[in-house]
């Protein structure tokens, strides 16, 4: 299976952070936001990575490269102009190939990744859903047994973290479209599945969530290194 990390977007929500450096690239606890879904993928064996970049996109492809260093293989989708999530993945289906893949939004931060078989007949997609976070407390979508609905409560929020059948995307033109409403479309056909990961995730959208996560993990970073020094 490949994957692909959504990491068009401009971070407006980010700034000043972002005025310099694109988001995916902020660090955490000691390296880019970014690297912790490459480790993670590759972690999970898959080693074939889609990246689809537009503001400051040199920056990202020269801080990661070919992925040699994290042990993948990243290849690169150029935006001239994001796309939005849904135009970004049609533009990057030919590197992605017919098969599912695995997509992950750039700035979500979670230790969570669905299996690689997850989906199931004519499903076009699978999503990890988490608790509502303080700032969505409405949530996204129900599950009820291993479906997501529209209509089932209590509600959870959508991770980011999903698994893609390419048919999502068919017949859609080229530019720029959200895929929430193919998903929404899609849900309504019973053609969703879903799992809920009550562990720790983050959408890190925000200066203050930023500083929030780097507090919880900076810790762990340093009793990492006690360890091995010791």
């Amino acid at each position: 299976m490949k994957a692909m990390i959504l990491a068009a977007g401009l971070g407006k929500r980010m700034r000043p952070l972002t005025d310099h450096c694109p988001k995916p690239l902020l660090p955490v606890a000691g390296k880019p936001l970014i690297v912790y879904h490459l480790e993670r993928l590759r972690a999970a064996g898959i080693d074939e990575v889609v990246i689809n970049v537009s503001y400051r996109a040199e920056q990202i492809i020269e801080a990661l490269g070919d992925g040699d260093a994290f042990g993948l293989r990243i290849h690169w989708s150029r935006e001239t102009a994001p796309l939005e999530t849904g135009g970004g993945i049609q533009q990057a289906l030919p590197l992605l190939g017919e098969a599912p893949f695995m997509l992950v939004n750039g700035d979500v931060w979670c230790e969570a990744l669905p299996a690689h078989h997850t989906l199931q007949g004519a499903d076009l997609a699978h999503l990890v859903l988490v608790d509502n976070p303080a700032h969505h407390p409405g949530g996204d979508f129900g599950l009820s047994a291993g479906r997501v609905t529209q209509t089932t409560t209590p509600r959870l929020t959508f991770a980011g973290i999903s698994v893609i059948h390419p048919a999502l995307l068919a017949g859609q033109p080229q530019g720029a479209f959200a895929l929430a409403p193919l998903l929404r479309a899609a849900i309504d056909h019973h053609q969703v599945s879903g799992e809920h990961y009550p562990g720790p995730w983050v959408d890190v959208g925000t200066p203050e969530r930023l500083a929030a996560l780097e507090n919880r993990l900076q810790p762990e970073r340093e009793n990492k290194h006690e360890h091995r020094c010791g």
